[in-house]
Order: structure tokens, then C-alpha cells, then sequence
């Protein structure tokens, strides 16, 4: 590579002599004034792209020889000397911009483009990376970002943001509502829209306006038109007056909205603002107003200061409405700014018109909208998480808090028995002498009447290496598992008594039962016809062909079935089922009993992604009910490991750590959260897949035993439980 020096009479001059010798292309290094004219320096493009080391400057031979002979050598060696490190320096340039270029490539991994595209749309670097590594093993093996993967990364964040369910939440419940913000926010056109929306509703006689604002000039006046044209009344609130003086005027008001000054984040007055807003004895709801187009570290502060001033004078922040969307590029940045925050989104406001401008904040619309804005990133998808504003990282436990509050409420929607854990849940801390008269208030009535379809029986001896037996997991109309186990103890003695007992206080008609049932609970069952599963062992004799084997040399015979899909002790399987007509005598054997007909299970177990065998089980059902019963199987076959996931729970809740408790407290929570773990292990809809999401992501690690890794998430889940109230950031009332 040759840096090529040329000298002319005038720039004009030069720079000619640089296109006639090196293009169009060339790269001017330097250029400075000399005695006789205009001297640069430059190279040809290609010269600086193909050699890596520097090369000495060498004068073409058209060059005029520099003015002044001898006398200028140390000058032209000394800027030649400049030239090569500005040279070096382009060449580290270039080569970071080919990094940063090559960065720029598509991520690796569907986990990656999830990241990227949230952060090309706008959202944090932050929730970015959340996200992504959330995302479920089923989705894992993408190529790309198909329908399935972008419906899940929006409901993702759907559930992050929470909304109205309709207007009536916030504009059918009465008080003094204020509008907080900074200066140009938009909080007098919001002030005259919500009311607008309101004397809609409602008529005008309820309503009046309020104004603080005496420092922007005519402030009063356009709140007063807005007044006018709604045929409300208007009133001024100067500084020094307090709320309630203003209040005792509104006779017969019940929907009254401030309209506050606006003030910078960073104003010392802010504090005293919202301190005299809420020092009155009536209680004012403050709504936070965010304009879209400011930068997302702006929103942050003002997230952060206005909450800060807000808790200073006892009051809370936790609503906000969106205004200027028609103003920002994207509406992510403000989105993620809200979703952090844990800021409760009523409406979002695009636009001058009163009231048409304005619209209720429905977080799959505007989801949709924002992950269609999308851009170049400001960081490639291999960066680690871009830094966040203090103010940004201080807000995450709110925003944690209502992602926790959320996930408690869709575990209540979804399981039933799931309230009942939470009460024994409660429980934790308190006097063991408290315990022991809650537990059995809350146990008299549970689960009710009806509320069993069936009953998974487990066995009637303790766990190996515990001092405990597995509860029995109650199964729903569904043939879910419901939340909250019973204890042994607590039922009748005898196999017959305590079927009997399950169908006339739960309602059960289905029992899922280990070992044959004794002649008199055989009996029972066959006489009301209901359906039932044993599982037995291998060794277990029946007979068949007039003579008596151990159903593990039956198996050749066996009609075969078709492969069913499960999972087993918390890992992808395939069930291998095969029928065998048999007969069996109830055990124990008493004169006059008859040889019943049964259809004879048995199953091979095999892992989904090697094939290996991993268990045999084998099972009868009454013949009666044909192949009716595999669903059954199933069901009986995936609580195959709940003895030990229970265990493994147990051993979670350490006393030592978490305080007294009595054994079957702890045990009801061993035994509730496994069973919760296990039936979000199994079910396949995409709600369970969002939930396991969610509850792996704030566990925060991966494994293979999905099902345990699931519990230890929910045991975190109910440990912070407390915390979440204690700080106010646990459920918000409807209002």
C-alpha cells in the first residue's frame, strides 16, 4: 500500500491530480497548506482494504518537488509520520465496524431471534433477554420465527401488561382522580377527554374540573373552554389550598379531576406537589401521564421520581396512561417502560381531539402494533443486556411483583384446589398451636361435594426414605388433578369404607387404585359399575388359558396398541400398550367367590428421544369397559412419580429455614406444590406452556427433570408470596 503525496497550486489543483491518479475512489488522508500551494495526502481505496500493515509514502513521479529544497525534508516527515497513524487508526476503525457489521447477522438460535426482534422493535435490552430465555423447550428447536413462536412471544408480553378489562373499572368508580407529569405531557387535553368519556357515562351533574396549574399563562383558560364546551363546572386550587377545603364547594360531585402543574422530574417541587395532592383526609388516585415519544431513560426518571415523591407523602403510583403515541416511531420503548415499572396501562392517548383521540389501553392491540415497528437494533443480538437507567433497575421488583401477582392469579384460574394450597401456604410462620385449628377448618369443608371426579390412590405405606405416606390426589370433571392432596390419616379405615366414603362426600366414580382391591371393595365396585384401574406388579397371577401365570409371561401374547404419547418422571416418553383378556380372583380368597373377567395392561415406557426402556407397568380393569380405560392408564401412569417429587419438596421446606410448622402442614405443602408441578409438567396446551415458561424463567435454570426444576420454582413462588404483600405489589383491586 503506497500514500501517495500531491501538491498544487490551490486545493482545486490537488485534489484533480488525486482523481487522475487514484479514481474517484481515493482516500484523502490529510491535506494542509504549504508555501508553494495545497499538499494531501491519500491512497487508493483498494490498497487501504487489501494490505494490513502500513507501507512508507512514495511521491509519483508528476509530483512537484516541494518548495523551499532541503529546508522543508523535516516538516513533510513529520506530517508523512501523522498520516500513517491516522492511516492505523482508519484500519482499527475499519476492522470494528466489520465486527460490529458481522454482529449485525442474523442470532443464532430461535431463542436469539426472539431477543432480536424485541429489540429492534423497541422493547429494553432487559425484557429482551427475559423473554428469550424463557422460551419453552417445545419451541426451541424453530428454525426461525414462525406463527407458533411469535404467538407466544406475544402473549408473553400481553401478560406483562396489564390493562383495563373496560371502561367501567376506572370511570364507574368516584373520587378525586389527578393527573400527574411533566411540562407538555398532555395532561389538560387528557383532563378534558376523561371527562368528555365521563359526562358521556354518566351525565354532567357529577362531574367538575380542577386546575393547579397558575404558572403557565392560560392554563386556567383552556381547562375553562374544555369546561364550557362539557357543561362542567371548573374550579382553581392554588398552592396553599388544601384539597378538602376545595372539595367541601363540589356538594353532590363524585367524579372530580385534577389537572395538575407540570413540573420536571427533576424539580424539587414535585414532592410538595404530590404531598399537598395527597395530604387532605380525602384520598386522591394519582394517574402517572408518559409521553411515547420521549427517550425510554426520560421515562424511566419519570417513573422513578414521581413514584419516589408519590411515596414520600404516603400515596402510590400505580397507573399511568400513554399519551402522544401519534408523535412517537414506536410505542415499544414506552410499553417497556410501563411493563418494568409494573404500571397498570388505562389508556393511551394519539392525537388533539376531544374526546375521539383517546382510547382504552388493550394490551394484545397494542402488542400487535408495537411488534410491527421495527428497526435496525442499537446493539447486536450477541451483546450482553444493554445497561439500564438506576432508575430502570431500581423499578424491577415492581415489575417482578406484578409478574409473580400474575402468575399466582392464572395458577388459581387454572387448578382447581389451587386457593386451598394458598391457605395452607398462609399458614407458614404462624404458632404451631395456631396451625393445627386452621388446618382443620380449612381441610372440614375441602374439596366439597361433587368436586371429584376420582381419586388417585396412592399407597398405604410411607415413602421409601420418609416418614410419611403420599397423600391421595383428587382428579376433576376433567381429569385434572386438583391442587391440594388428601392426607391418609384424616380418612376411614378399610379399602370398601373409604371408596364409599369418596363417592358420598366427593363425588367420586373413578378410582385410580395400586394393587388388587380386596374381595369386598371388588364387590362394591362391580356392583355400582364404576370404573377403576389396579396397577400390579409383574408377578402378579391371573389366569388365562385355565391356567395361572404371572402376567410378565403373558406379554407375547398381548394384542399390541397403538403408542400413546406421555411423559414420565418429568421426561418426553412414549407409552407401549398391549390387552390380554384375563380373569383374577379378589384377594383375600373366601369360599363362594368367583373368578372376575378383566382386561390385563401391560405397558413398556420408553424414552421419546433414544428409544431406551425406561419402566414396565402393568395393570386390570374390569372387562366391562373395553379399551375405555387407557386414558386412565395414563393418568395413573404419570403420578407414577409424585411419591418422589413430593420428597424432593419436603426437603424444600426446611423448618430449620422457614420456621415450626407441624408435619402434615408440611406435608399438604410437599404434596400440593408437586402435584401443581407435575400437572404443568404434563398438560400440552398452550396456556400450561406459557405458565412453565414463566415459572422456569424466574427460577432461573434449566434442567433435564423438567417436573422438578417446575416445583422448585413454585416453592420460590410461594415463598415470596408475603414479600409481594408486605410491598404493596402483589393484586391490584378492580378499580
Amino acid at each position: 500500500m503506497s500514500v501517495i503525496r500531491f501538491t498544487g497550486a490551490n486545493s482545486r489543483d490537488a485534489m484533480r491530480q488525486v482523481r487522475e491518479a487514484l479514481g474517484d475512489e481515493a482516500l484523502i488522508l490529510a491535506n494542509r497548506r504549504t508555501d508553494s500551494g495545497v499538499e494531501i495526502l491519500a491512497m487508493a481505496e483498494s490498497a487501504a482494504e487489501e494490505s494490513p500493515e502500513p507501507a512508507p509514502a512514495a511521491a509519483p513521479p508528476t509530483a512537484p518537488p516541494p518548495a523551499g529544497g532541503g529546508q522543508s525534508a523535516a516538516p513533510a516527515s513529520a506530517f508523512e509520520a501523522m498520516s500513517e497513524k491516522l492511516l492505523e487508526e482508519m484500519r482499527d476503525m475499519r476492522a470494528l465496524l466489520a465486527r460490529e457489521q458481522g454482529g449485525r447477522e442474523p442470532a443464532a438460535g430461535v431463542d436469539g431471534q426472539v431477543r432480536q426482534l424485541l429489540l429492534e422493535v423497541g422493547f429494553g435490552a432487559t425484557l429482551a433477554v427475559e423473554i428469550a430465555a424463557a422460551l419453552p423447550d417445545e419451541l426451541r428447536g424453530a428454525e426461525a420465527l414462525n406463527e407458533r413462536v411469535l404467538g407466544w412471544v406475544k402473549r408473553q408480553l400481553v401478560a406483562r401488561l396489564e390493562g383495563l378489562d373496560d371502561e367501567a373499572a376506572f370511570l364507574d368508580r368516584t373520587g378525586v382522580v389527578a393527573l400527574i407529569g411533566p411540562t407538555g405531557v398532555g395532561k389538560t387535553t387528557t383532563t378534558a377527554k376523561l371527562a368528555a368519556r365521563y359526562v358521556m357515562r354518566h351525565g354532567t351533574r357529577p362531574v367538575a374540573l380542577v386546575t393547579t396549574d397558575s404558572f403557565r399563562i392560560g392554563a386556567h383558560e383552556q381547562l375553562r373552554i374544555y369546561a364550557r364546551l362539557l357543561d362542567v363546572p371548573m374550579y382553581a386550587l392554588t398552592a396553599d389550598q388544601p384539597v378538602n377545603d376545595l372539595l367541601g364547594r363540589m356538594q353532590g360531585k363524585s367524579w372530580v379531576i385534577i389537572d395538575t402543574v407540570g413540573m420536571s422530574q427533576r424539580d424539587q417541587r414535585v414532592i410538595e406537589q404530590v404531598g399537598h395532592l395527597g395530604g387532605g383526609k380525602t384520598p386522591v388516585r394519582l394517574v402517572l401521564l408518559l409521553n411515547a415519544a420521549s427517550h425510554p431513560e426520560t421515562l424511566d426518571e419519570v417513573v422513578l421520581r414521581y413514584r419516589q415523591a408519590a411515596q414520600a407523602a404516603g400515596a402510590e403510583i400505580g397507573d399511568c396512561v400513554i399519551t402522544k403515541q401519534d408523535e412517537a416511531g414506536r410505542l415499544a420503548p414506552a410499553l417497556d417502560v410501563v411493563i418494568r415499572h409494573g404500571l397498570r396501562l388505562l389508556f393511551v392517548s394519539h392525537g388533539q381531539r376531544v374526546p375521539e383521540d383517546m382510547s382504552l389501553a388493550e394490551p394484545p392491540a397494542l402488542i400487535d402494533e408495537a411488534l410491527t415497528q421495527r428497526r435496525e437494533a442499537p446493539l447486536p443480538a450477541s451483546a450482553p443486556a444493554a445497561r439500564e437507567s438506576s432508575g430502570g433497575r431500581a423499578s424491577t421488583l415492581m415489575g417482578q411483583g406484578r409478574r409473580l401477582a400474575g402468575t399466582l392469579q392464572a395458577l388459581r384460574r387454572r387448578l382447581e384446589g389451587f386457593d386451598a394450597l394458598e391457605r395452607v401456604w398462609d399458614l407458614l410462620g404462624l404458632p404451631v398451636s395456631v396451625q393445627q385449628p386452621r388446618l382443620e377448618a380449612l381441610l372440614a369443608d375441602y374439596p366439597g361435594h361433587d368436586r371429584a371426579l376420582g381419586i388417585l390412590w396412592s399407597e398405604r405405606r410411607r415413602v421409601s426414605g420418609a416418614a410419611w405416606s403420599m397423600p391421595d390426589i383428587a382428579l376433576n370433571a376433567d381429569g385434572d388433578w386438583l391442587a391440594l392432596p388428601l392426607l391418609q390419616h384424616r380418612q376411614v379405615a378399610g379399602q370398601q369404607p373409604r371408596l364409599a366414603e369418596a363417592e358420598s362426600r366427593l363425588g367420586a366414580s373413578v378410582h385410580l387404585m395400586t394393587g388388587m382391591p380386596d374381595a369386598e371393595a371388588c364387590q362394591w365396585l362391580e356392583q355400582r359399575a364404576l370404573s377403576w384401574v389396579s396397577q400390579v406388579r409383574g408377578s402378579q397371577r391371573v389366569a388365562h388359558g385355565g391356567e395361572r401365570h404371572p402376567l410378565k409371561a403373558l406379554v407375547a401374547l398381548a394384542e399390541p396398541l397403538d403408542e400413546a404419547r406421555c411423559r414420565y418422571r418429568g421426561v418426553a416418553a412414549r407409552l407401549r400398550l398391549a390387552s390380554l383378556p384375563v380373569s383374577m380372583t379378589p384377594k383375600p380368597v373366601r369360599r363362594g367367590d368367583d373368578p372376575q373377567n378383566v382386561l390385563a395392561w401391560l405397558g413398556e415406557v420408553r424414552d421419546a428421544e433414544s428409544g431406551q426402556m425406561v419402566a414396565q407397568r402393568y395393570w386390570l380393569t374390569p372387562a366391562r369397559l373395553g379399551r375405555q380405560p387407557v386414558p386412565l392408564l395414563l393418568h395413573q401412569l404419570q403420578g407414577d412419580g409424585l411419591a418422589l417429587l413430593t420428597r424432593r419438596a419436603w426437603q424444600q421446606i426446611e423448618p430449620q429455614a422457614l420456621g415450626e410448622m407441624r408435619p402434615d402442614v408440611r406435608l399438604l405443602m410437599a404434596s400440593g406444590t408437586a402435584a401443581v408441578a407435575a400437572h404443568l409438567d404434563l398438560a400440552e396446551d398452550e396456556a400450561a406452556m406459557d405458565l412453565r415458561a414463566e415459572l422456569l424463567g424466574l427460577a432461573g435454570a434449566r434442567r433435564r427433570r423438567r417436573d422438578v426444576a417446575l416445583m422448585e420454582a413454585l416453592v420460590q413462588l410461594f415463598l415470596v408470596r408475603d414479600a409481594i404483600r408486605h410491598l404493596g405489589l402483589g393484586e391490584r383491586e378492580a378499580g
